[in-house]
């Protein structure tokens, strides 16, 4: 029946940042497309009556709108390398990543809610593959007879002391933990997604009777906590992976005047997903180095601390007390003109406030060459030369080892352990 249903549905397919397409739709649908966020624009088509202008940004994947079509926005990056992507920033020590060529085994699926589904119930059957994790966990009910340990103000206040029941509490060993909780809910929240596969399909389904005895999470409530450890060693790969697939749900979103509309589906921020494999890769690399580098470290342009910057990256002295250097990721369409300025003033005010004579820039443009810009104006250091811009390009189509191996290379110019380029 879902897969009947989901047949019906209109569908359009998008390509990220790719042309405007005209679609018809409902005002409702259209509004809640717009007020979303999902697209980069969603407007009223003035040629057509009834249809919508979609055009898709950094975010790729497939969500479905009650009464709206189903939207598919295909990335430009290949998916398998997405994932490799998305394994890394997830998991930089590779546990769950097939090994070889260093990309998840998302199967033969090339659009992203298959192989996201490919790949999570891949890692929920491995993890399950030596049984069904159990552990303690805190118990609290009434009872006839007294088990664990008495809860003394709960019997005063509902039982007025007198017994039985008894309000008690105990440690009870079962199956639902948060782990089980967490791959439960994903597989769930993939069976609930458009275009999710039959034969994955019904293997979703077969791993949610295997974890029937943990409870199924409640919408809007926090993700339960886990931590790793020997015992659900075999698990982390999957919980990872579990935890990216719930986090990157779709939320209620509500129209102006309008119910709340939900708009299920599943969506990676290009964006996001680029920026945290940078400055993950290069964290690991740096930390070979002996050095140290802070993700998202905070800092105020102002002497009085009211504007506030963010650099991707800085990276420290071992202690963590010097900056060294200031990166920062861009996952951005080359225009016809070149690069934004824009990005260059922001590095710019990154090594000012840092005290730096270099800050650098790096772009998912393959075919940019390397770029350097000497700021004039700027005081000269010991060697003559201005503060210093730099725009590196990595190129998303290249093999997993390549893009690493180009990562790295950044990494030993930040530690001073190779000249950077004129």
């Amino acid at each position: 029946m879902m897969a009947a249903a989901e047949t019906a549905a209109p569908e359009v397919a998008l390509r990220e940042y790719g042309p405007a397409v005209s679609m018809p739709l409902s005002a409702e649908a259209g509004l809640a497309l717009a007020a979303s966020g999902i697209l980069q624009s969603a407007a009223p088509d003035p040629g057509t009556a009834g249809h919508w202008l979609l055009r898709a940004g950094s975010r790729v994947g497939a969500v479905r709108v009650p009464g709206g079509p189903v939207v598919r926005i295909a990335p430009k990056t290949p998916v398998r390398r997405l994932f490799f992507l998305l394994g890394f920033s997830l998991d930089p020590a590779r546990a769950w990543r097939e090994r070889g060529e260093g990309t998840v085994d998302t199967g033969a699926y090339d659009d992203v809610v298959p192989a996201l589904a490919h790949a999570v119930e891949r890692q929920i059957d491995a993890a399950l593959r030596q049984g069904v994790l159990q552990g303690y966990r805190e118990m609290e009910e009434s009872a006839l007879v007294l088990r664990g340990r008495l809860r003394e103000a709960e019997q005063i206040r509902r039982h007025f002391g007198r017994t039985p029941p008894v309000e008690i509490t105990y440690d009870a060993y079962t199956a639902d933990i948060a782990e089980n909780r967490l791959l439960r809910a994903a597989a769930e929240r993939l069976l609930r997604l458009p275009g999710v596969p039959g034969p994955v399909r019904r293997r979703l389904g077969h791993q949610r009777v295997r974890l029937a005895d943990a409870l199924p999470l409640v919408r809007g409530q926090e993700l339960p906590r886990w931590q790793p450890s020997r015992l659900n060693a075999r698990y982390q790969p999957a919980l990872r992976l579990a935890e990216a697939v719930l986090r990157g749900s779709s939320p209620e979103h509500r129209p102006p005047d309008s119910e709340p509309l939900a708009v299920d589906g599943f969506l990676l921020d290009m964006n996001q997903l680029f920026e945290d494999f940078v400055t993950v890769a290069l964290r690991e690399a740096l930390r070979e180095r002996g050095l140290t580098a802070r993700l998202q470290d905070p800092h105020h342009l102002d002497t009085a601390g009211v504007v506030g910057i963010r650099p991707d990256l800085v990276v420290r002295t071992g202690d963590g007390r010097t900056p060294l250097a200031v990166v920062d990721a861009k996952y951005k369409v080359e225009r016809a003109d070149g690069l934004p300025n824009a990005d260059l003033y922001q590095a710019l005010a990154y090594a000012t406030v840092l005290g730096l004579r270099e800050a650098h820039l790096v772009y998912a443009a393959g075919r940019l060459p390397r770029r350097v810009h000497e700021v004039r104006g700027t005081p000269a250091g010991p060697d003559g030369r201005r503060t210093r811009l730099y725009q590196h390009s990595l190129d998303l189509a290249g093999e997993p080892r390549q893009l690493l191996a180009t990562l790295g290379e950044l990494a030993e110019q930040l530690a001073g352990g190779a000249p950077l380029p004129d």
